[in-house]
């Protein structure tokens, strides 16, 4: 199965239509998004073409084919006009032998992990910057912002298949890094 993931999209229809022509682009199964759907939040400026009715008019058709967790920035408001759920503080996802354990980061992160095993995967957005951390327990993967991105990164999205991570580029399409499961330690 492909997945696409996709975290912080803030409200951004321009950055949210740009997420799902690659999503569709992509051939992708589902479309995992890690938090920060509609709203920008108080620490970011607007993104551009910031229009929350259009992305959830955008978002809603593919409820189906999304799973969602629940950003720093989620309301129970948001899960009113949502038709997926969006108000799960992480979810698990297996691939292969290896745990993924996917979260927005405000509550789980680097420097405070869930209890994982050897080879598992944290997953999760929150700093808009997208990244890959092999440590001596688990891998922390992040990628990175749809619509605010930080640190001079792109608008970016993560694709997922068969082990394989590949970091796109939104604005162009270019993947600029890529990471690979190994076997289960």
């Amino acid at each position: 199965m492909k997945w696409l993931i996709a975290s912080d999209l803030h409200g951004s229809a321009y950055w949210t239509a740009r997420l799902l022509d690659a999503f569709h682009t992509e051939g992708a199964h589902r479309l995992l998004l890690l938090g920060d759907l509609l709203y920008h939040g108080p620490r970011n400026d607007l993104p551009r073409d910031y229009a929350p009715k259009e992305v959830i008019a955008m978002l809603n058709p593919l409820a189906s084919q999304i799973l969602c967790v629940r950003g720093n920035c989620e309301a129970e408001v948001d899960q009113m006009v949502l038709d997926f759920p969006v108000l799960a503080d992480y979810a698990l996802l297996q691939e292969g032998e290896h745990l993924i354990f996917a979260t927005h980061g405000h509550q789980f992160h680097l420097d405070h992990p869930p209890k994982l095993q050897p080879g598992d995967i944290l997953l999760h957005g929150h700093t808009h910057v997208p990244v890959c951390v092999e440590g001596p327990v688990f891998t922390y993967l992040n990628p990175g912002s749809v619509s605010i991105p930080k640190e001079n990164s792109p608008h970016s999205v993560l694709l997922l298949e068969d082990g394989r991570f590949q970091w796109k580029d939104l604005e162009d399409g270019h993947v600029f890094q890529a990471w690979s499961m190994s076997p289960a330690r």
